[in-house]
C-alpha cells in the first residue's frame, strides 16, 4: 500500500532538477506528449558528477509541465496533471530508478483521461522504463515445483536405460 503513495520525495520540483533533465536527459514523445528522463547510476560512485542526481531514498521522481499553451483553463491543465501522476502512483514500483519529466503538448487537452494514460504507458514502454509486472501467487506468479506432486505421472522424457 505505501508504494500506490504519491510522497513529495517521488516529484521533480527544483528548477534546477529539471534543467539537469532537459540537459542531460534523453527523450522520446508523441503528440500529446514528450517524456524527459535520466536514469540515475546503480551505485553512488556516480554522486556529485555533473549531470547526475545523488542517490535517494527514492528510486524514481516525476516532474509535470503543463503550460497555458496546452489549456488556458487552470481546469483542464489540472486534470491532465492528475491522470499524469495517478499512472505515475500506480506504476511506480514497475518503474527503472530515474527521473521522469513530461511535457504536456497542446493536443493533450483534447484527450480523455484513458487516452492519456495510454500514451504515457506507452512512452515508459519506448523508454525502457517499465520492467514487467510481478504476477501474484492468485495469478499464477508462484513458479511449478521442479518435482511432480505426489501422486501424479511425471512429464515423458527421454530415458537413458536401453531396453533389450
Amino acid at each position: 500500500m505505501a508504494l500506490n503513495r504519491y510522497p513529495r520525495t517521488a516529484r521533480v520540483r527544483a528548477r534546477s532538477d529539471f534543467d539537469r533533465i532537459f540537459k542531460h536527459g534523453r527523450r522520446v514523445a508523441l503528440p500529446v506528449l514528450a517524456l524527459h528522463w535520466q536514469s540515475v547510476p546503480p551505485d553512488s560512485a556516480g554522486a556529485g558528477e555533473e549531470g547526475v542526481r545523488p542517490p535517494s531514498v527514492e528510486a524514481s521522481r516525476l516532474g509535470l509541465a503543463v503550460s497555458r499553451k496546452v489549456d488556458p483553463r487552470a481546469v483542464g491543465r489540472n486534470r491532465i496533471k492528475r491522470v499524469l501522476r495517478d499512472t505515475f502512483r500506480l506504476q511506480r514500483a514497475r518503474l527503472a530508478a530515474g527521473d521522469y519529466v513530461v511535457v504536456a503538448r497542446p493536443g493533450a487537452s483534447q484527450c480523455d483521461a484513458n487516452a492519456l494514460r495510454a500514451a504515457f504507458l506507452g512512452l515508459l514502454k519506448r523508454a525502457g522504463a517499465l520492467r514487467p509486472p510481478e504476477l501474484p501467487a492468485s495469478q499464477g506468479g508462484v513458479e511449478l515445483p521442479a518435482t511432480p506432486a505426489p501422486g501424479t505421472m511425471p512429464a515423458a522424457s527421454p530415458s537413458t536405460d536401453s531396453a533389450s
